[in-house]
């Protein structure tokens, strides 16, 4: 057993998987505390590497490409003090990291593990159920369906769309940007119908605009994660391109089927607030056609 304990946290190798636990000290990010321990299963490792600096030094971790959702739903855009990946480490245990970056990067030729992108997740993202609540709403996802609770400080548009529940059959993929506290972020739930919707965050109501606390908000990973984990792997969606039409036509015909009175009373009424925001100048003729269609859509 290679082990290393920081107050950062904690890494320990087996010999077939790295269990990353988070420190429990204050200054570990909540994104980290809350995302938990991570088993990194051999398999999924590129690289490992201890980079010394005068004062502390960084254990890094680089998984293959494709290995695990967490990255392919953050991007790469995790600030360094939330990625799971990176250890910060004593200067006088710089010697135990570079022993247990050796032990990993040892297995790794032992077992002639390739470094080629993965053709399916290696690593199963955080559990469902998985609640959030952001600066524009509360996101949910339990494995089957997003459902999204507008804020009272969500924009007039949103709040006039009614909640937002979306079957994760019919998403295509999570954009994720975070909030880095001089730009807002977001997280957008891409559809087919959505695919090519310019709408801004802010008046999206298939996105959640991220503009308020950023150690809050950057918790949408979790939601952008477990979702990704359940979508299709990308390197299969090339492969799923011709069936999604034809997968779509059942969930067509049954949108068609007409609305209960209650269902058909709600709608009535949001198409007159959108109406009444699009003649206030609110919404543009072309925001309020999109916005209209994402209603419909939802009912």
């Amino acid at each position: 057993m290679a082990e290393i304990i920081q107050r950062d946290g904690t890494w320990a190798f087996d010999g077939t998987t790295v269990r990353i636990t988070p420190g429990l000290h204050r200054s570990v990010p909540l994104f980290r505390q809350t995302y938990g321990e991570v088993a990194v299963p051999l398999e999924a490792v590129a690289g490992v590497a201890f980079e010394p600096e005068r004062k502390r030094g960084r254990l890094r971790m680089r998984l293959r490409e494709g290995a695990d959702p967490l990255l392919q739903a953050t991007g790469g855009r995790l600030p360094d003090p939330a990625d799971p990946y990176r250890l910060i480490v004593d200067v006088d245990r710089a010697g135990v990291a570079e022993y247990v970056a050796e032990e990993i990067r040892h297995a790794l030729l032992l077992d002639q593990i390739p470094k080629e992108p993965t053709k399916t997740y290696l690593l199963p993202g955080p559990p469902v159920p998985v609640s959030v609540r952001s600066s524009d709403g509360t996101v949910s996802f339990d494995g089957t369906q997003v459902r999204i609770d507008w804020a009272d400080t969500s924009d007039r548009v949103k709040r006039a769309t009614g909640p937002r529940i979306i079957d994760v059959g019919d998403l295509v993929q999570v954009e994720w940007l975070p909030n880095s506290g001089y730009e807002d972020g977001f997280m957008r739930f891409v559809t087919r119908e959505t695919s090519f919707s310019k709408l801004p965050p802010e008046k999206d109501p298939y996105a959640l605009d991220l503009w308020g606390s950023t150690r809050r908000d950057l918790l949408t990973a979790l939601v952008a994660t477990a979702v990704t984990a359940r979508l299709p792997h990308p390197s299969t969606r090339g492969e799923l391109a011709l069936g999604d039409e034809r997968a779509h036509r059942p969930r067509l015909a049954a949108a068609a089927s007409p609305p209960s009175a209650d269902h058909h009373d709600v709608l009535l009424r949001r198409l007159r607030e959108l109406g009444e925001l699009h003649r206030e100048g609110v919404l543009t003729d072309e925001e309020f056609a999109m916005t209209k269609a994402a209603v419909l859509r939802g009912f």
